[in-house]
Order: structure tokens, then sequence, then C-alpha cells
């Protein structure tokens, strides 16, 4: 059993800014001349991509459980009026 979920959404925004980090380490250093515009396309394209990874990996993740939820449930449905009480 897992002790935590996996979030690919964060890993993908660790990795982004590991990058980052390193292109800006390579460029102090002056192994890499590049313009610091460079460094905003990649930051938000990073963003933008874990959040895509994050919102599939919770889509993916609500489908399998409501597939597991409705297998398992051998009961009669809840009531649709709004009412929980039997009568």
């Amino acid at each position: 059993m897992l002790r935590h979920e996996i979030r690919p959404g964060r890993a993908v925004a660790g990795i982004t800014m590991l990058a980052l980090a390193a292109g800006y380490a390579a460029d102090a250093a002056g192994s890499w001349d590049t313009p610091w515009t460079f460094f905003f396309p990649v930051f938000f394209g990073g963003l933008w991509l874990a959040a895509t990874t994050t919102w599939v990996s919770y889509r993916m993740r609500r489908r399998r459980d409501a597939k597991k939820a409705s297998t398992e449930n051998d009961a009669a449905p809840a009531s649709t009026s709004g009412s929980q009480a039997m009568r």
C-alpha cells in the first residue's frame, strides 16, 4: 500500500524548476549565454504542463474511483427526492 498519492503534476513542476535553476547557473557561470527573456516561456510552459498533467491525473483518478465504487455497490440507490428518511 502506498503511503501517499502520486502527484505527477508536482513532479513536472519540480523538473521544470530544476531545469530553470540549471539554466540560470550555467548562465551565471558563463558557460551558456542566453537572454533573460528565454526563461519566461520555459517557466510558464512548465507551469502549464504541470497544470495539465495534474488535471489529467485528477480526471483519471476520479474515473477509476467512480468505476470501483459502482462495481462494489450492492445496496439500493439513495433517494432522489432530496430526503433520505425511509417511510
